[in-house]
């Protein structure tokens, strides 16, 4: 895949390793010849290039960090400030505050500038310096802004709502005619960007959901007939919740979107679950916040800033049906209800997600600084990769339920979702 670039790069990098620009990684490894012949992707290379468009000296970057918390997104910050400084000796760089509303003169406040100091110790810390916000800017207003500043490089830090705002930041900074270098690192605990092996956060959010599925063990396994049911993210796909149940290896349900069940009848989800307690007196639920959504249809669609369809909540949906349910059936229980949705997003990278960020960080700079735009850093078969945004924001992520991550989560639950197929 092609990716746009702003023209000659001209000037020498101060980088002694260099990329080719010829270089290619295709998407498809694994080649079966009596299978439908799959598409044929093949992804630029990222890395340092020998030639610059972008003068260091006279270049000004701007980094902007969009939508819902993730651990690691201060490492980015911090890894994208030291890779211009001194990677490639740019001195100005500005971090716009509150998400897109910081590229709005007139709603955000005065960006911050950024130097080794300030960022020097901002990787301890979850969250991000620069903070966040959900929803759209006025391009036009946007980009008048980015011209007014003189900010020749934006760095977008989100997800892929997040990385569609870039795209059009973009085309707008071309149609002025300004030289705009806009560059993403794609950022969601959710793991379901396409094009990218794994987010940066994620590892983190499934150690947390980790933690909390443990302590719901214990309180399940200390009465009788005890159930706890644990919700965690994952609006459109299921990642988390099967990474954390084979990291955990103490759930017995996993319910994801990508898999609909039945709730109520023989066979259902309420009919297992009561198997499961009158056979072993405990079990441990963990439910997607995108699962079982229809179960709950019905009412007007509402949506978040960012264009969302807001959920309904299935944990307090599941948390209700399994007590009245029990009640019904005569059966004594004690259901222990968990919502760790945000602690999981909000804590400091764990040691590997933080070198992930340092590599997606430093793969952004040198992609900008070689004056290439409209792109994503990617990452699959353990090559970062330049992805097109326009083609990144065509395609959703799901779990493959033939790969070894769902088939871990089952072979770890026991469970059988043809006991309540939907």
């Amino acid at each position: 895949m092609d990716i746009t670039v702003l023209g000659e790069a001209r000037y020498p990098s101060p980088l002694n390793y260099h990329v080719s620009d010829k270089a290619r990684v295709p998407f498809t490894v694994i080649v079966d010849p009596d299978a439908p012949p799959a598409e044929e992707l093949f992804f630029e290379v990222a890395g340092p290039r020998e030639r610059l468009f972008f003068d260091p000296a006279k270049t000004r970057a701007g980094i902007v960090t969009c939508g819902g918390l993730c651990p690691g997104l201060n490492n980015v910050i911090r890894s994208l400030v030291l890779q211009l400084h001194h990677g490639y000796g740019v001195r100005e760089i500005l971090g716009f505050t509150n998400g897109y509303q910081g590229l709005d003169p007139w709603r955000g406040s005065e960006p911050v500038p950024l130097t080794p100091e300030f960022v020097e110790d901002i990787h301890k810390e979850g969250g991000t310096v620069l903070n966040t916000s959900r929803g759209p800017v006025d391009v036009s207003v946007a980009v008048d802004n980015l011209i007014r500043r003189k900010v020749d490089i934006l760095f977008v830090v989100g997800g892929d709502g997040t990385q569609r705002g870039g795209a059009e930041l973009c085309k707008e900074a071309r149609t002025r005619g300004h030289a705009l270098a806009v560059v993403g690192i794609p950022k969601t605990i959710d793991n379901d960007v396409a094009f990218v092996t794994r987010t940066f956060g994620y590892v983190t959010a499934v150690d947390e959901a980790a933690k909390a599925i443990a302590c719901a063990h214990t309180e399940a396994h200390s009465v009788l007939n005890g159930i706890s049911l644990v919700k965690i993210m994952g609006r459109n796909a299921g990642f988390i919740a099967a990474g954390a149940t084979v990291a955990s290896q103490d759930v017995n349900f996993t319910l994801v979107p990508e898999v609909p069940f039945v709730l109520d009848g023989e066979n259902g989800f309420l009919d297992a679950l009561k198997k499961r307690i009158l056979k072993r007196a405990h079990a441990v639920i963990l439910v997607a916040e995108g699962a079982g959504q229809h179960l709950l249809a019905g009412g007007e669609e509402q949506h978040d800033a960012s264009g969302n369809v807001k959920l309904k909540d299935i944990g307090i949906f599941l948390r209700d049906r399994i007590e009245a349910y029990f009640k019904a059936e005569k059966i004594p229980f004690a259901l222990r209800y968990f919502d760790p949705s945000y602690m999981i997003r909000s804590v400091p990278a764990c040691a590997e997600d933080a070198v992930l960020c340092d590599f997606y960080a430093r793969n952004a700079v040198h992609a900008a600084m070689a004056g290439k735009t409209g792109l994503v850093i990617g990452q699959h078969h353990g090559v970062f990769t330049h992805v097109p945004i326009d083609l990144l924001a065509k395609r959703k992520k799901q779990l493959d339920l033939n790969s070894p991550a769902w088939q871990g989560a089952l072979a770890s639950t026991g469970q059988n979702f043809a006991q309540f197929p939907a």
